[in-house]
């Protein structure tokens, strides 16, 4: 007796599909990270630009913050889920909006210098001037207060103008020769130093050891997300690493020039600087907790007036980057 064909057919199905079994792609995750403009950001860049990111299904939207308050502002309000910037952020939203933050990851100490105009001398000329800051209680503004008090400048000997990043901040001191001093980071600092301004020192060599840019997040968003925050940490360590290795200097050269509109020489300077084991990113983005200690200390002199800050623990949950860095 005969079978149907579509007997066979059936069979003949069957069999492809056996043999050829279908692909599923997994969908991807959309994350909305606001971070400020700057070398800092490789990483990022070169876990993008790499394809890192979307190896683990995420896709990643980069914003630009304008100011510390509008990263800490937005991360509170959920149009961000990661935030990258001076940590001391972090630690103004527990301090002072009472939010449940976790720093999750680090990544450099900040990179900064003091800049000032050309016609200031020595640290004691800044008395009666004008110094800009991105935020006057947070972060870089109190690396300024430091190093002047350090040198016998008081804070009620000049005054302190909000302007907002670093990039805003040398775009007004270029344009308006009566602001005299900003705490700048890199590549600002290279295209400081090309237009004349003084570079008065580094911070870290000012003030020791210094905790900057790290990654942070609200908890609450970290516990909902375990699985998802370690894929996106892996993802900016092999970026890291990336960068890191001298054979992907072209590569990453050209990534700041793309980003940040920077002509080649002060892309590669910026480059050579950031690769410095020292002074530059810190390898696997490791956090530095001596130089988070240094930063409790800044906030607790300039903000909280002497009064003592709770333990670093408070503020921190290492525990997604340890289980990334386990699995990598």
């Amino acid at each position: 007796m005969r079978r149907p064909i579509q007997h066979f057919a059936g069979i003949a199905l069957m069999c492809a599909a056996w043999a050829c079994p279908v692909t599923v792609v997994a969908s991807e995750t959309k994350l909305a990270v606001i971070i400020f403009q700057g070398v800092q950001n490789l990483p990022l860049l070169a876990a993008q630009a790499q394809g890192f990111f979307g190896q683990r299904h995420l896709s990643i939207d980069l914003r630009i913050a304008g100011s510390s308050e509008e990263m800490r502002d937005g991360l509170a309000r959920g149009h961000y889920q990661i935030a990258h910037g001076a940590v001391d952020n972090a630690v103004a939203m527990v301090e002072s909006t009472h939010l449940d933050i976790a720093v999750i990851i680090g990544g450099d100490n900040g990179f900064n210098h003091l800049f000032v105009q050309p016609c200031i001398k020595s640290y004691q000329d800044l008395s009666g001037k004008t110094v800009i800051v991105d935020a006057p209680d947070t972060a870089y503004a109190f690396q300024l207060y430091a190093i002047l008090k350090q040198h016998g400048v008081s804070v009620a000997e000049y005054e302190v103008r909000p302007v907002g990043a670093s990039s805003k901040r040398l775009e007004a001191m270029l344009q308006d020769r009566s602001l005299m001093a900003s705490m700048l980071n890199l590549p600002f600092t290279v295209r400081a130093q090309r237009a004349g301004l003084r570079d008065m020192g580094a911070a870290i060599d000012l003030l020791g050891p210094y905790q900057g840019t790290a990654g942070f997040v609200l908890r609450s968003w970290a516990r909902a997300n375990s699985d998802l925050l370690v894929s996106y940490i892996q993802a900016y360590i092999d970026g890291l690493r990336f960068v890191l290795d001298q054979s992907n200097k072209p590569a990453a050269i050209k990534m700041l020039m793309d980003e940040l509109n920077l002509p080649v020489d002060v892309a590669s300077q910026s480059y050579e600087t950031a690769l410095d084991p020292e002074q530059g990113l810190a390898r696997d983005a490791k956090f530095d907790l001596e130089g988070f200690e240094n930063v409790l200390r800044l906030r607790a002199e300039f903000r909280h007036f002497g009064e003592s800050l709770p333990p670093p623990q408070k503020y921190l949950d290492l525990s997604f980057y340890q289980r990334a860095l386990a699995g990598l």
